[in-house]
């Protein structure tokens, strides 16, 4: 395992050093894309973890040729629990067919964490440092259908929490599969591997997606299940429907 994980992050360094001499002559607009949405369950970018509580969700893509910003903020409605993400993210390679990203981030984590003061006990907002780096890979079957492993390695920045994990997934993306009326399906089955200080579990999971080609509002569902694991605080399943409303714009400079 610690070899195959020294071989991906090593084709990540060496992709990045690449990219770092080539030179994108296109110019393409500042585009400026993003969702809002509310749901059941707050579920985190790792499947595993939820807020298991209702949530608000804040997704932004900043794009500017191969470079793009992407924050994703979720919160619970009264703020107490949630996680703030700041994606900075650049194509290695974008084709038709293929494509290879890599991206880092800084992230801030929100939990309820119990403290005892002259014997009385409350819960206090607690905020845990991270950063991690990904490698992202897509490769395009058909106009609907794609697939890709995908690689993220976290670290926390503090020392009563997680010190070192590592996220390995293979997507299979069924993307805007028409059902009639304008109706539009999307369903992405992930089988993934974590790993967090010395314990680990493998896990399923699908994100389900309707939506409308006429109407900003989808509606998405995101379900995991446990298949072998030791991870503390995994669940055996874990769902979620989520209410999502898209924006988007270009602007080109003058």
């Amino acid at each position: 395992m610690k070899f195959t994980l020294t071989v991906v992050f090593s084709i990540l360094f060496i992709s990045i050093s690449v990219a770092q001499s080539t030179n994108d002559t296109t110019a393409k607009p500042l585009q400026i894309n993003g969702s809002a949405a509310i749901t059941n369950n707050g579920i985190s970018i790792i499947p595993t973890f939820s807020l298991n509580a209702p949530a608000m969700i804040f997704n932004f893509y900043i794009n500017k040729n191969r470079f793009s910003f992407d924050p994703d903020i979720r919160a619970t409605f009264d703020g107490r629990k949630g996680s703030m993400i700041f994606w900075f993210r650049y194509k290695l390679i974008q084709d038709k067919k293929f494509t290879l990203g890599a991206g880092i981030h800084p992230a801030y984590n929100l939990a309820l964490k119990a403290i005892t003061e002259n014997g009385s006990t409350r819960n206090i907002t607690q905020a845990s440092r991270f950063i991690a780096y990904e490698l992202n890979t897509n490769y395009k079957i058909s106009d609907h259908i794609s697939v890709g492993p995908y690689a993220l390695r976290g670290m926390g920045l503090q020392s009563d929490g997680p010190k070192s994990s590592y996220f390995l997934a293979l997507n299979t993306n069924f993307t805007n599969l028409p059902i009639g009326n304008h109706l539009m399906f999307s369903w992405t089955p992930q089988f993934y591997y974590l790993y967090i200080d010395r314990t680990d579990g493998f896990y399923l999971a699908n994100n389900f997606k309707i939506s409308h080609d006429k109407s900003p509002f989808s509606l998405q569902s995101i379900m995991n299940k446990e298949i072998k694991t030791d991870i503390t605080g995994s669940k055996n399943f874990t769902w979620n429907i989520i209410l999502s409303y898209s924006f988007g714009n270009s602007y080109t400079k003058k």
